[in-house]
């Protein structure tokens, strides 16, 4: 049975950062394409970054080009999200995926990110 648990997510200040993680389970992580994926309050959910199986091409949202940054272990069965120069704009819930984009494949629960001051 696949398992996503995301962790990682937490309040920071503007500027700040943080990295989330996404433990995979029950199925071949390696041989799937991953993503990130977030959802604000009334907002419909955005794909964030994306990472191919082998983890040499990622592809990211204009949003957060230059300041996201995704990464997997393969070894490890975990994928990564390292965010820096947080905005308030970045508050969402934060979900790990299957596939690259926001259709379908398997949904981890989410972790909260909240940017303030």
């Amino acid at each position: 049975q696949v398992q996503l648990v995301e962790s990682g997510g937490g309040l920071v200040q503007p500027g700040g950062s943080l990295r989330l993680s996404c433990a995979a389970s029950g199925f071949t992580f390696s041989t799937f394409a991953m993503s990130w994926v977030r959802q604000a309050p009334g907002k419909e959910r955005e794909f964030v970054a994306g990472i191919l199986s082998h983890g040499g091409t990622s592809t990211y949202a204009d949003s957060v080009k230059g300041r996201f940054t995704i990464s997997r272990d393969n070894a490890e069965n975990t994928l990564y999200l390292q965010m820096n120069s947080l905005t308030p704009e970045d508050t969402a819930v934060y979900y790990c995926k299957t596939f690259i984009g926001t259709a379908g494949g398997s949904w981890g629960q989410g972790t909260q990110v909240t940017v303030s001051s």
